[in-house]
């Protein structure tokens, strides 16, 4: 991708969050995405922050849906990233991944394969070292650790309902699954 084309998608990327609200927009891949947002998503992402701040205190700050160029072909909006407060407090609209110690990503319908697939290798890549995968629609946390070059080498499904327990750089982090919400096609009749 050339500087020039780099430049016009994002330009066209600005545009469609200002013509389409109540949509997440990135460039994953060279494509613009854009996914629509239900209140599980933003519930889910509301919960986890709360639990996350409550255990991390003052020096870590959050972004969620702020950019983060990863490179020309790749501008993700994670859910949520945990990245220094003082960083967090510059207010800015873009911010470089190697700020980023966890990245949380929640599950929408046409976000399955950027989640699990493009965001796994694109993230371990650029040695993020923890990457949660909060799922409404199977109802499971996939926790992701050890990055490598074609993606995170360490993988655990804990089930909603469970205690998603994390040892990171930034302390042990834990997480009931139980209150968070479960879009209903998930759950058994």
């Amino acid at each position: 991708m050339t500087i020039s084309e780099s430049d016009r998608l994002h330009s066209q990327l600005n545009r469609c969050e200002d013509m389409f609200p109540g949509y997440r927009t990135e460039i994953v891949e060279g494509a613009i995405v854009m996914s629509p947002r239900k209140p599980h998503h933003g519930r889910t992402i509301r919960l986890l922050w709360n639990v996350l701040e409550a255990q991390l205190g003052p020096d870590w700050g959050f972004l969620s849906d702020v950019a983060i160029p990863f490179d020309g072909d790749n501008e993700f909006c994670p859910d949520l990233a945990v990245v220094p407060a003082a960083e967090a407090d510059k207010n800015l609209s873009a911010y470089p991944p190697d700020l980023v110690e966890l990245a949380v990503e929640v599950v929408s319908r046409g976000s399955v394969r950027n989640d699990y697939e493009v965001k796994d290798r694109a993230y371990a890549r650029r040695g993020i070292p923890h990457y949660l995968i909060f799922d409404p629609y199977e109802a499971h946390c996939v926790t992701l650790w050890n990055p490598g070059p074609d993606g995170y080498r360490g993988r655990d499904t804990i089930a909603y309902g469970g205690t998603v327990v994390v040892e990171t750089g930034l302390g042990k982090l834990t997480v009931d699954t139980s209150a968070l919400p479960v879009d209903p096609s998930a759950v058994s009749p």
